[in-house]
């Protein structure tokens, strides 16, 4: 009963499904208790048929999804031949037949929707043969060609929706997994960058600290001032730097917004935010798209959504509706910590949810307030910066100094 690595089974296994689940379709079997009602009735022939053909017709069933995909079809292909091998004295083996016509799609592992016609058209055109030579009315020689051509399209068109879905899945993984990778390597460029060139600034300055000591304590006591200052603005400079790496950009944010709404079965229609936007509105926003997408997902019962950016002169807005139900009168968790993010960013968010008529959310945030503050913060910055590297040069003039590795 353990499964193949490349069997049906294993592969719902790994789609996350149940390995019960195509248990299911066994209910269609019951035909084979049915049939003798629309015929003669039970008689003691067609219980010891069915004693003998039910139990082996299972264990069929179940090595087609268990077996490796190349040897499958043979089990399947049983089905059918048990099926003709009792056609004779036992009609509700039509029941087999029919399953092992479906499950002949079942087993193979990317057959086209042409080879699996031909399949079908030589394994009815044998069963056609069969009954003929039996004597059973024309009746039963079209119905089950038909039926077993209707089952097999259909399992053939979901079959082959489950494996786009599921190499649908495998390409969002991987480009989750590029993404993560891409961004593990930004985040250890930018450490580099910035911890090397600061931690080498201190160093030098230290040094100029310790080689003015005897000669000019005053000078010395200056270095000493100067490196707490590029400390300090190494640690301001770290900070932002882990705010930017716990942060997520909005082209990010629609991106990851738009790949979670079409799971849902929502379409996502957007525009791509204006550029140039700083860093704090950037990241403030992208925590609000994050949480209506969320709630999109979860509460509205949407089918379309959109997600639209304007700016204006000193001012940047953000519209979010959808086609859902509606009716939010009340603030839940996730829209009154969207309201908390958009007041810390000096903005308003207004909110239209009609029952029955969608929900519209209206953020609208400064620009130039918050662009004031990101340059006020980098003057700082760069301005220790400038200081520390002056000491280089004192550094040079005392001779002896050279540059760390």
């Amino acid at each position: 009963m353990t499964p193949a690595p490349d069997s049906t089974t294993a592969d719902a296994i790994r789609r996350g499904k149940s390995p019960w689940a195509d248990s299911v379709h066994l209910l269609w079997s019951l035909w084979v208790f049915i049939t003798p009602l629309l015929n003669n009735g039970y008689d003691v022939r067609w219980v010891a048929l069915t004693l003998v053909s039910y139990p082996i017709f299972l264990w069929l069933y179940v090595r087609v999804l268990l077996a490796p995909r190349r040897n499958s079809w043979r089990y399947a292909l049983g089905m059918a031949a048990l099926s003709l091998v009792l056609l004779r004295w036992y009609p509700s083996g039509l029941s087999y037949f029919i399953f092992g016509c479906v499950m002949m799609r079942v087993s193979a592992s990317r057959p086209s929707l042409g080879r699996y016609l031909l399949q079908l058209l030589a394994m009815n055109a044998v069963y056609i043969g069969v009954v003929a030579w039996i004597g059973y009315p024309l009746q039963m020689w079209l119905w089950v060609p038909v039926m077993t051509l209707i089952i097999g399209v259909i399992i053939n068109v979901e079959h082959a929706s489950q494996e786009k879905d599921a190499a649908l899945a495998l390409s969002h993984d991987e480009v989750r997994r590029l993404a993560a990778t891409a961004e593990r390597e930004r985040i250890g460029r930018d450490l580099h960058d910035l911890l090397g060139h600061t931690l080498s600034l201190i160093t030098l300055k230290l040094e100029l600290a310790r080689k003015l000591s005897e000669r000019d304590p005053d000078a010395s006591r200056r270095e000493l001032v100067d490196a707490e200052r590029v400390a300090r603005s190494a640690l301001a400079e770290v900070r932002s730097a882990v705010t930017g790496i716990r942060s997520t950009g909005l082209a990010a944010e629609l991106a990851s917004a738009r790949l979670m709404l079409e799971c849902s079965q929502v379409h996502l229609q957007y525009e791509l935010p204006p550029g140039n936007l700083p860093e704090a509105l950037e990241h403030g926003l992208a925590l609000v798209l994050r949480e209506a997408a969320t709630n999109i997902t979860r509460h509205a019962q949407a089918g379309r959504a959109q997600m639209r950016f304007v700016r204006e002169t000193d001012v940047l807005q953000l519209t979010i509706a959808d086609d859902g139900r509606g009716g939010v009168n009340t603030d839940g968790n996730g829209l009154a910590g969207m309201r908390d993010r958009v007041r810390e960013l000096g903005g308003t968010l207004s909110i239209e949810s009609p029952r029955g008529g969608g929900t519209r959310l209206l953020v609208r945030v400064p620009i130039k307030d918050i662009e004031a503050e990101d340059i006020e913060n980098g003057d700082i910055e760069s301005g220790g910066r400038h200081q520390a590297i002056e000491g280089l040069t004192q550094l040079s003039r005392l001779g002896g100094a050279g540059w760390p590795a």
